[in-house]
């Protein structure tokens, strides 16, 4: 615990949809939800109007609408939210070499090692000054959480949202502990809330009145001592500037579960490509080939194999995914599929890929399975199945929310891979699209041969609607344009 409140934990405010009412005026003030739209889609992030119909992030799609009937549901734009994520990243480091990011919309700084606060005054105006670039460089609202450690500065980013900032001083951490839920305390979930409210326990201040002896024998001893800790606001952890890419992962869920094995083969096939494409952005190759099915029935089965050296060859990724897919029983159907990629490193063993041609797959590559991950969950980045959407990063560094990471593609408006779609001329709700006459705009819904455009761009008033068919020559998917002052956007006129 430090004596000033100088760490700062930056929380941006419905991230992904704060992105798309600045990227489109007509949608301001408006209930905004961000997620898979098919029937088995789910909300990665919704919009503070959207949250008073009840709409949350990890709800069922279908209940969001539900609830939220009249909203605008759109599919991610992960390279928009990356872009800006890069600004927002940028900015932190200008106060501080120490930034600890836990994912596109979060993070840790030490404000000490930057030399920007030593004391509360300080602390106060680097908090109030990055809140003010944040908004100027993007338009959009963060809020700041200082204390004198992480899971306090945490705390206290929670308890300003929206666009707000909270400071909690070193030495009044227990009494503003105290009134709150359990549930605050960081490794709090469903289970063990309940196992304490069972035991009389529900707000933190009960959680330290019964004693650390108490709250081992209650929950264990590793546990118990944590819990004990939090609730006296005891948290002597540093932020980590670096933190290393465990994994990088790409996953599908399916609108109907398949059942055509050659279906299945060419999805994992689609997948690796995908996954050697986020790999080779990131820099990384990786050794460990690990692929994921989700059977009809939500079992889940991961089977792994291990190179003789890392790869980033998607040749050498395909064969090893096909060659784990033999071992997989599909009857009944498949719901999910993932191939990831572990073991990472900063070079590939090229005389892998050349012996692999040479002398075929089966020679080439090593033990065909991981008898230790045989039926176990991948650890890191694609292992948490709550969205069904990926960030558009290679690997997201460990820590990032659950509910937004490690997953791409769930539910989207038309299943990845369809036959017979072409997928140039797939309109997803909320993605960028130019016509040759009318300019810029995005796409408001498509359905029976038509889609409906709305023409405007960031900074414009909202835009005039027009509907066209879906393969008219003139409309063509874009880039997504700039933020307004500077923000995300990822190239484009």
């Amino acid at each position: 615990m430090r004596a000033a409140p100088t760490i700062l934990h930056l929380d941006m405010d419905a991230f992904y949809a704060s992105v798309e009412q600045a990227s489109k005026p007509s949608l301001r003030g408006k209930a905004v939800i961000v997620g898979g739209l098919g029937p088995r889609g789910v909300v990665a992030t919704a919009s503070y109007e959207a949250r008073r119909f009840g709409v949350h992030s990890a709800m069922p799609m279908a209940q969001a609408r539900r609830r939220c009937p009249n909203g605008a549901y759109l599919t991610p734009r992960f390279r928009v939210y990356q872009a800006v994520s890069e600004r927002v990243m940028g900015l932190l480091r200008a106060l501080s070499p120490l930034v600890e990011p836990l994912s596109l919309d979060e993070a840790f700084v030490d404000l000490e090692a930057g030399e920007v606060a030593f004391d509360s005054a300080g602390a106060r105006a680097a908090g109030e000054r990055l809140r003010a670039d944040i908004m100027a460089a993007t338009g959009l609202s963060g809020s700041v959480g200082l204390a004198g450690s992480k899971m306090l500065a945490k705390v206290a980013s929670e308890e300003a949202k929206p666009a707000g900032l909270l400071l909690i001083e070193p030495g009044t951490e227990r009494e503003h502990l105290a009134p709150m839920s359990v549930r605050t305390l960081p490794g709090v979930g469903p289970v063990t809330g309940e196992h304490l409210r069972r035991a009389g326990i529900t707000t933190v201040g009960e959680l330290a009145e019964a004693g650390e002896d108490e709250l081992i024998r209650m929950v264990g001893r590793s546990h118990g001592l944590g819990l004990y800790r939090m609730a006296l606001g005891l948290d002597d952890r540093p932020v980590v500037a670096e933190r290393d890419a465990k994994s990088v992962s790409v996953e599908d869920t399916f609108d109907v579960d398949l059942h055509d094995r050659v279906r299945i083969r060419g999805e994992v096939q689609r997948l690796a490509d995908r996954c050697v494409g986020r790999l080779r952005s990131s820099g990384h190759s990786g050794r460990t080939i690990v692929l994921k099915v989700r059977r009809y029935d939500f079992s889940t089965l991961t089977r792994s194999e291990t190179l003789r050296g890392p790869t980033d060859d998607p040749g050498v990724v395909r064969e090893a995914a096909a060659r784990l897919l033999e071992g997989v029983d599909t009857t009944g159907g498949v719901r999910l599929l993932g191939v990831g990629v572990t073991g990472l490193a900063d070079y590939t063993q090229e005389d892998l890929f050349a012996q692999a041609e040479a002398e075929g797959a089966g020679d080439a590559i090593g033990p065909p399975r991981d008898p230790a991950a045989e039926d176990a969950e991948p650890s890191g980045p694609g292992a948490v199945d709550v969205t069904g959407i990926t960030p558009g990063v290679a690997a997201e560094p460990e820590g990032a929310e659950g509910a937004v990471r490690g997953m791409e593609g769930d539910g989207d408006a038309v299943p990845a891979g369809a036959a017979g779609v072409a997928p140039e001329r797939l309109w997803p709700a909320g993605s960028d699209v130019r016509h040759a006459v009318y300019g810029p705009g995005w796409v408001q819904g498509s359905g029976v041969g038509r889609v409906t455009v709305r023409f405007e761009r960031p900074g414009s008033p909202p835009g005039r609607v027009r509907t066209f068919r879906v393969d008219d020559p003139e409309l063509e998917p874009s880039d997504p344009l700039p933020l307004v002052g500077g923000g995300g956007g990822g190239g484009g006129a």
